[in-house]
């Protein structure tokens, strides 16, 4: 998303502008082969703020969708909020620097990262300084009239992330590094758009994360590799090895590994930011609040209220759990029933979640404090079925149970 004076547009980036599709039994080549045969892929500069003006005046056309406004893609370009720019091939990030004025652009398969200039972007649409157009007929911008610079860091340059001082840094994954580098105005005075810095990660790393470094207002002091392999970085216990984060340093003109930090699932995206910005609730307001739609359920249960009601087929199930029990805990139903289920939380201790596990009808709930849940289905088989609490909750943990009975339909 553009920031400052970029607010209002959208850089995302595309890859496979071969339009390559899979079929190696057939004897298409790979993927990645097939993938890679262009030189330039082709980012997406969306004007979105336009485009919602537009919709707003009435003057734009749209086709409905299944119940929603598209605006079709001749029509975005008809009316200028649609436009490509050649970038470097199998690009990994499009990152804009804290005052909207650089887009960067990572390609894999390059060694640089590319830095496009929002100001000359502008002046080039305004110029239509336009080098043809895609397969689907967009535009695409001359690759020379709106690049500022590029930037050799090395092999397998990813996502980029900036701190408050006007250094960019970039994660690359052939490399495992993090590279520190120079915007148009560093604070140290270095050379503008320079390899200042090196950092060997430990290894692969995919996405970093700077306090704030994709924000307009960045804290800069501290910097997180989210690497996708450890390796002997962590006690091995079997095939699958934990990820590893490792938490850097980046206020002096060298950056300083910190620590390790295993983990076991694939990092990705990840933001940093103050703690002192969160005001989290840690219970809810109120007995029976519905998380989706920030007000009390219509279907909350006070204590002393639980029942079961049943209308034809349809049998509703009003449900309270409090550390260790389940009122009701026993659920009687016909075959065929439509079984709806409210379940309040009664609990209001801090970090009291409770779950509701119903494993053979593919059922888990999480519930937290003082929230409210519901889930439909169908009692599509007789039998007795066993529920439980799925969150460890109590001394009384696993006694927190019942059970559902369901009647063979005659």
């Amino acid at each position: 998303m553009g920031k400052g004076v970029s607010h209002g547009w959208v850089f995302i980036n595309t890859f496979n502008s071969e339009m390559a599709t899979p079929g190696a039994l057939e004897g298409k080549p790979p993927m990645e082969v097939a993938a890679s045969q262009k030189e330039m892929d082709l980012l997406h500069v969306i004007h979105w703020k336009k485009a919602e003006q537009l919709l707003a005046a009435g003057t734009i056309q749209t086709k409905n969708i299944k119940g929603m406004r598209v605006i079709m893609m001749d029509e975005a370009v008809k009316q200028g909020i649609l436009y490509n720019i050649p970038e470097p091939k199998s690009p990994h990030g499009s990152d804009v620097s804290p005052d909207g004025r650089f887009i960067v652009v990572s390609g894999k398969l390059d060694p640089h990262v590319t830095i496009f200039s929002f100001d000359k972007i502008m002046k080039a649409i305004e110029a239509k300084n336009f080098e043809g157009k895609d397969a689907f007929g967009i535009p695409i911008l001359k690759f020379n009239a709106v690049v500022e610079a590029q930037v050799e860091l090395g092999l397998g340059p990813l996502h980029s992330e900036f701190d408050d001082k006007g250094y960019a840094y970039t994660s690359m994954f052939l490399d495992s590094a993090i590279v520190k580098w120079s915007l148009d105005k560093p604070a140290g005075g270095e050379k503008p758009w320079s390899l200042l810095d090196s950092l060997s990660v430990h290894y692969n790393t995919g996405h970093l994360c700077v306090a704030g470094g994709d924000t307009s207002k960045p804290n800069g002091k501290y910097l997180v590799s989210l690497n996708k392999w450890s390796l002997d970085r962590a006690l091995p216990v079997g095939p699958l090895h934990p990820q590893n984060l490792q938490l850097i340093d980046i206020t002096g003109p060298k950056m300083k590994l910190l620590s390790d930090t295993p983990v076991v699932g694939e990092p990705h995206y990840a933001v940093m930011a103050k703690a002192e910005i969160f005001k989290p609730w840690t219970v809810y307001p109120e007995i029976g609040y519905n998380p989706l739609t920030r007000t009390k359920s219509k279907f909350a249960t006070d204590p002393g209220k639980e029942r079961i009601e049943r209308k034809g087929k349809d049998v509703h199930v009003y449900m309270t759990v409090i550390r260790s029990r389940f009122i009701p805990d026993r659920i009687d139903l016909k075959q065929g029933d439509n079984v709806h289920l409210h379940i309040t939380n009664l609990d209001r201790a801090e970090d009291a979640t409770h779950g509701f596990a119903l494993s053979s009808h593919n059922i888990n709930l999480s519930i937290d404090p003082a929230a409210s849940a519901d889930v439909d289905f169908v009692a599509d088989r007789s039998g007795v079925f066993p529920f439980y609490c799925s969150e460890f909750c109590s001394a009384l943990h696993m006694e927190m149970m019942g059970y559902m009975t369901v009647a063979k339909a005659p």
